[in-house]
């Protein structure tokens, strides 16, 4: 009976599982002077739907390495993330969110608020930078935007049972936005809720360029929203590059032959990944 009900639940489960879309996201790989060897392969973190990004070439790069390097290995963890969070985001006191941000800015952050279902003063315990991600996450969810279909974790499962490397994981990365002063966190702030009302298209537009290994694309977010700000910037995009860079390069010299999956805009651009890994002296190749 047991197993009657299971195997009727998995048939639920399969038929309620929407389409997976095609994809054909870049991917890279990086030759050093002597027989080193690396692929990048960009990531996106949330989606509205399933998709079928392996292809032949990334299953080929996937099989070749010895290793996966992600941001957090540990994305299925809910309970795990959630209490990371709120164990950096609390602190008593602080003023309700309409006090942290401009005044002409107030009745985009009510709208914002009322669409989430979140109320100004419920914020008294939490610190602007988390806010500001907690917004950010409610008008992507609202566009139908899930990180139950992001890629990250898709990788993770994918690695069959090969070693899996943090670049960061939760608590350092949750970190980074914790560590930035209150200007720049209200600044974050600011950038969540004028991204609000857009989130829907671009959050799709975003989802077709990382299908389509659209770099170009990519690249322009790596200077708009938020990281249009020079100290944003280089907290949460440029200085983590580099961070990563040395890690790769480390890895690679010990005969390392990681699979670098990564968000793509960490990818494209003058500050991406492959771009340094060209000044650096290695010969990366686009494969997809």
């Amino acid at each position: 009976m047991r197993r009657g009900l299971a195997t009727l639940a998995l048939l639920v489960l399969a038929a309620c599982r929407p389409p997976s879309e095609p994809a054909n996201p870049a991917l890279w790989r990086v030759d050093g002077p002597n027989g080193e060897r690396a692929w990048l392969f960009g990531t996106i973190h949330t989606l509205a739907r399933p998709v079928a990004w392996r292809t032949a070439k990334v299953d080929a790069g996937l099989r070749a390495s010895d290793r996966v390097m992600v941001e957090i290995a540990a994305l299925d963890d809910d309970a795990a993330l959630e209490r990371t969070f709120a164990g950096l985001a609390r602190t008593p006191g602080l003023p309700p969110l309409s006090a942290r941000v401009p005044a002409d800015e107030r009745p985009a952050l009510a709208k914002v608020l009322a669409e989430a279902g979140l109320k100004d003063d419920g914020f008294g315990e939490t610190e602007t930078w988390a806010a500001a991600l907690m917004l950010a996450s409610a008008t992507e969810g609202q566009a139908g935007a899930h990180p139950e279909w992001g890629v990250d974790r898709a990788v993770v499962a994918a690695a069959q049972g090969k070693k899996i490397e943090e670049f960061e994981g939760a608590a350092r990365q949750l970190a980074i936005f914790d560590r930035l002063p209150e200007p720049a966190q209200r600044r974050l702030l600011a950038a969540a809720v004028a991204g609000a009302a857009t989130a829907p298209g671009d959050a799709a537009a975003l989802a077709a360029a990382w299908r389509r290994g659209d770099i170009a694309r990519i690249g322009q977010e790596t200077t708009r929203g938020m990281l249009a700000d020079p100290l944003l910037r280089e907290a949460l995009y440029a200085g983590r590059n580099r961070v990563w860079l040395a890690r790769i390069e480390a890895t690679m010299r010990d005969g390392g032959r990681p699979f670098v999956a990564v968000g793509t805009a960490h990818l494209a651009g003058p500050d991406g990944l492959p771009k340094l890994l060209v000044q650096r002296g290695y010969a990366v190749t686009r494969l997809e």
